[in-house]
């Protein structure tokens, strides 16, 4: 076995095969070298040094892709921390993970439901509104002798549309009387 060989051997955890660089993490993740920092300056990540270079072990490695899967669903880096701190040193509190993440999904997911029947409410409502305003528009068209598009409501550009004969000048009586009319 090689010095080197020894050296990374030395500094593995019990179990762990891999040891992994600040730059390789960084890419295997799509994050910068500041995103990493970020989340070890928060206490979200531990990496061990060696000779002054940061190396991630694969437990890191998996706090990680938990941490940017906890961001991903809107997690704030509290949350997160306390998920991961729940965990333990060898796993003892993943019980207590898992009830941590029920609690917070089922909360989430009703906040969700919410927002969703609001929304549905919403465009129902637009949707209302916007049937009602083609009617109407379609039936003003109609009395002022444009020709409607039956698919979109709104007429077509002035140069498609057909002339129309001017009108002679009204009485004020009989524009009050077409304005009651409308």
């Amino acid at each position: 076995m090689s010095d080197a060989q020894a050296f990374v051997d030395a500094h593995r955890d019990e179990g762990t095969t891999e040891l992994f660089g600040i730059t390789e993490l960084c890419q295997q993740f799509g994050i910068t070298l500041r995103a990493l920092r970020f989340y070890e300056d928060k206490g979200l990540l531990s990496p061990r040094r060696i000779n002054g270079a940061r190396v991630y072990t694969r437990r890191d490695r998996a706090r990680l892709a938990l941490i940017l899967r906890a961001k991903d669903i809107g997690s704030p880096l509290s949350e997160i921390k306390r998920y991961l701190d729940l965990y333990g040193d060898h796993g003892e509190g993943r019980a207590q993970q898992l009830g941590f993440v029920i609690e917070r999904t089922d909360t989430a997911i009703a906040e969700l439901e919410q927002k969703r029947a609001q929304i549905d409410e919403t465009l129902a409502e637009l949707q209302l509104i916007n049937a009602t305003c083609r009617k109407h528009l379609q039936e003003r068209r109609q009395v002022e002798g444009h020709s409607v598009s039956a698919e979109t409501g709104v007429s077509p550009p002035p140069s498609a549309q057909t002339p129309t004969k001017k009108r002679l000048p009204q009485t004020p009586a009989q524009a009050k009387q077409r304005k009651v009319a409308i």
